[in-house]
């Protein structure tokens, strides 16, 4: 069985910026409640269906499948529940981890998060200087509520 343990800060700045290029990720939810996420994913030019399980603090159990880019495509377009997330996500190393950062885009426009994944719930992981507050445990930040409930929509200061 995979296991996701991974996670979550808001970017405080642009210092993460200088590096590779990003990808073109789209995905959207199939089903996505009591905790358990069947999400559809276009990344770059391949397509998967992934299979979450309800979270356990940082962990959860996780299967993904490689799938036709164009079922993806197809799938985006007439099955999800919600709205698709839109998202640039670039990978950066810092500190013998690599960490995803995800540029949001359209109804998330303005949202940054960083993700880092891990062998163990309680590794050790040092943070760079643009990993800002942690959101692990807010369920808002969830790509599967922000589908539901994108950031455009949130009321702020």
């Amino acid at each position: 069985m995979g296991i996701e343990i991974e996670r979550k800060f808001l970017v405080a700045n642009d210092d993460w910026r200088p590096g590779a290029p990003g990808i073109i990720y789209r995905q959207g939810y199939l089903l996505a409640e009591g905790g358990l996420t069947v999400r559809v994913r276009r990344a770059g030019e391949r397509g998967y269906l992934t299979i979450k399980g309800p979270a356990e603090g940082a962990a959860r159990p996780e299967f993904e499948y490689e799938i036709p880019a164009a079922d993806a495509d197809a799938m985006l377009e007439g099955l999800v529940r919600g709205g698709v997330v839109d998202k640039i996500r670039y990978r950066r190393a810092y500190a013998g981890l690599m960490w995803e950062v995800d540029v949001f885009a359209g109804d998330n426009a303005g949202l940054v998060v960083a993700e880092v994944e891990l062998e163990r719930v309680d590794q050790p992981v040092s943070l760079p200087g643009w990993a800002g507050e942690e959101v692990t445990d807010d369920g808002r930040y969830s790509n599967a509520a922000l589908s539901r409930h994108p950031f455009r929509s949130w009321s702020r200061p």
